[in-house]
């Protein structure tokens, strides 16, 4: 064994047993973000070109399994229904298969699929690459009805505690509307909550892939917990909404649009917000709107205040 390799391999197991002593703990926040960063490291590895890596295309196979496996149990954690999903003691078979994958040579315990081939990148790196224009009118998808499988879910957090004469916020992210909604694949949305610089004011949060795309609107219905009491949000912040879809031919997951709030726009009940061409403009400096089509993200606000 190589001494990258070896510590590699040293690095995935603290990594995975951190995982699940915080799972075993009930530390189910620290538990989701430990599985979520190690499935993101095995499965770059399980991605990299062959001679670049230290592990052969079978056990590349066995590492994105097993990133598949860390993906569902932190699915499961983030689930109501979670004594149906990916168990922690099934999730613990797993750790001598990682530790021991230069030797490992039986089947997989679990009939699970290697995450897909796809492009990882850094937030905001596929601004840098070449856009593909949206053409204004025509597009796929009108009139479809299609269902999208069950997939593993973002990094959505639970609702903050509540303090007296404080509020907290959950945004409903009900549907978006797009011309070519019917051609968008494992569609999801990045919410984000950023200050006048476009700094980072919460955690940056990903939806579960969409529910069901139907007619021209993608279907969300999917609650956001915003990071931070209301009252405390610095004076200019918004609430971004990026949404980003997987481009099979690029192998790469691209952001096709944005939309914003403003903390004026703040209030209980039903909102629609405009659409608008990316890259993202956090600044709010140079805005394009996505089309002159009537389609917008369709929000719903309720607040909670002690």
């Amino acid at each position: 064994m190589s001494e990258a390799a070896r510590s590699l391999l040293q690095r995935w197991g603290a990594s995975f047993r951190k995982g699940t002593d915080f799972d075993s703990w009930g530390q189910l926040v620290e538990a989701i973000d430990e599985y979520q960063i190690l499935a993101r490291h095995l499965q770059k590895e399980a991605q990299s070109q062959h001679n670049n890596s230290e592990f052969t295309e079978d056990q590349k196979k066995t590492i994105s399994k097993i990133a598949t496996c860390l993906e569902l149990r932190s699915a499961a954690l983030q689930s109501t229904q979670s004594q149906d999903g990916f168990k922690l003691e099934d999730l613990k078979k797993l750790e001598p298969i990682l530790k021991n994958i230069l030797t490992y040579n039986k089947e997989f315990p679990f009939d699970v699929q290697p995450v897909p081939l796809r492009k990882i990148l850094a937030p905001g790196e596929e601004e840098h690459l070449e856009f593909e224009e949206d053409d204004e009118e025509g597009g796929a998808g009108a009139g479809s009805l299609e269902s999208f499988p069950a997939r593993v879910p973002g990094t959505l957090l639970p609702r903050l505690p509540s303090e007296p004469g404080m509020t907290l916020l959950t945004i409903n992210i009900e549907k978006i509307g797009l011309k070519d909604a019917g051609q968008c694949i494992d569609p999801y949305i990045t919410v984000s909550v950023k200050d006048l610089n476009g700094i980072d004011l919460t955690p940056v949060q990903d939806t579960p892939v969409a529910l069901r795309k139907e007619d021209t609107y993608i279907h969300f219905n999917v609650d956001i917990e915003i990071q931070k009491h209301i009252e405390r949000l610095t004076k200019g912040a918004a609430i971004f909404f990026e949404f980003k879809h997987y481009k099979p031919k690029k192998r790469f997951t691209s952001t096709k649009c944005f939309a914003f709030m403003e903390m004026d726009e703040i209030k209980p009940g039903a909102i629609v917000i405009e659409l608008y061409k990316k890259p993202t403009d956090f600044k709010r400096k140079k805005l394009q709107l996505l089309t002159k089509k009537p389609l917008y993200l369709h929000l719903h606000q309720i607040l909670h205040k002690e």
